[in-house]
């Protein structure tokens, strides 16, 4: 799909540059985050990461950075498809994403429940890495309990 008429696609060579920057700010987090697991490269050919994160409320938070042409797209998986009280279960999220900043819940694969966001690529350096992966991984903290108890109240105890 042709840019639009003022919207700038990354050069080749600048994606290059943006890779290098965002594997420079893994490398650091990998030595400086103590709640970093893991984090890879994805399938050789795409530029996309899987970052694993220790939480508290939630076991272990994946976030997922792909960056193509014009955008830095970001996602984790909060959980699946609730299993009761479903009108109270999405209000509850959509009530939610009010707060939020640069990320907000959808529904993806097999119904499941998402945070999902997206920034342009030119914004990529470690102040904007640290805002996306930190907004995503406070987020799903603070959202997991509560959407667990509407959702699977009959499966979790308090």
């Amino acid at each position: 799909m042709p840019p639009e008429p003022g919207e700038r696609v990354a050069t080749p060579a600048e994606l290059t540059e943006l890779e290098d920057r965002l594997e420079a700010w893994l490398d650091r987090q990998r030595a400086e985050n103590p709640l970093l697991l893991e984090a890879e490269r994805g399938e050789p050919g795409v530029r996309r990461w899987r970052l694993r994160l220790e939480g508290e409320e939630k076991d272990v938070t994946t976030v997922w950075l792909t960056l193509d042409q014009r955008t830095i797209s970001y996602e984790t998986y909060l959980m699946p498809a609730p299993d009761e009280d479903h009108a109270r279960f999405y209000e509850h999220l959509l009530r939610r994403n009010r707060h939020f900043n640069g990320v907000a819940f959808c529904i993806g694969d097999e119904d499941g429940v998402y945070l999902r966001g997206q920034a342009p690529v030119w914004t990529v350096d470690d102040e904007e890495l640290d805002r996306i992966v930190g907004s995503l991984y406070a987020y799903a903290e603070q959202c997991f309990r509560p959407a667990l108890r509407i959702g699977f109240a009959s499966r979790v105890s308090s």
